[in-house]
């Protein structure tokens, strides 16, 4: 029987319920895409409705995973429910199930790739040449950060051994940076 509550059974066990936060603070970390979205409107006022619409669709994603997932795995999931599918399930046809859900998060990484990609290279390019020409016009700054930043992100994917460490230091130290600092550093700027 699913339990509704976490079992909390001593100080670690504690401690370990905030280890949710840099994983939520990854997932809802969206709004530095707000103007550009707005500037692609042909009604600015539609922005509203755009951003509770991703919001809701979003929390609706996470949470039916997350039900999903523990309904399927039972006490027995992990924190990284991936994991989970990396065994025999039981189920007939197991193996095509893991194979989907292997299939469909890649294809999440390449859909979201881009779209954190674009406001990652601009606010770059404004903290370090904020006096430059913007960066369409120049070819070679595009390259150099472009280049600079998918080797760094290259090596990262390679030499990072569980996607639980990346989602900790991305929520707590690159999805801040992202959304929060970077803009404001740029606006001050």
């Amino acid at each position: 029987m699913p339990r509704l509550l976490p079992d909390v059974t001593d100080l670690t066990s504690f401690w370990k319920l905030f280890t949710v936060f840099p994983v939520l603070v990854t997932a809802f970390i969206c709004h530095y895409n707000v103007h550009n979205i707005a500037n692609e409107l042909k009604d600015t006022t539609q922005i509203v409705a755009v951003v509770r619409t991703s919001l809701a669709s979003c929390s609706i994603v996470y949470i039916m995973t997350s039900f999903f997932g523990f309904l399927l795995f039972g006490d027995a999931t992990l924190a990284d429910v991936l994991a989970n599918f990396d065994t025999d399930l039981g189920i007939p046809y197991s193996y095509l199930l893991n194979d989907a859900v292997r299939v469909s998060y890649a294809a999440h990484l390449m859909l979201v790739f881009p779209i954190v990609f674009y406001p990652l290279r601009i606010n770059i390019d404004g903290l370090f040449f904020p006096s430059a020409s913007p960066l369409p016009q120049s070819t070679t700054r595009f390259a150099f950060i472009t280049s600079g930043l998918l080797i760094l992100i290259f090596l990262g994917a390679n030499f990072i051994p569980s996607i639980w460490v990346a989602f900790q230091f991305t929520g707590a130290t690159a999805a801040v940076c992202l959304g929060f600092i970077f803009p404001a550093a740029v606006t001050l700027r």
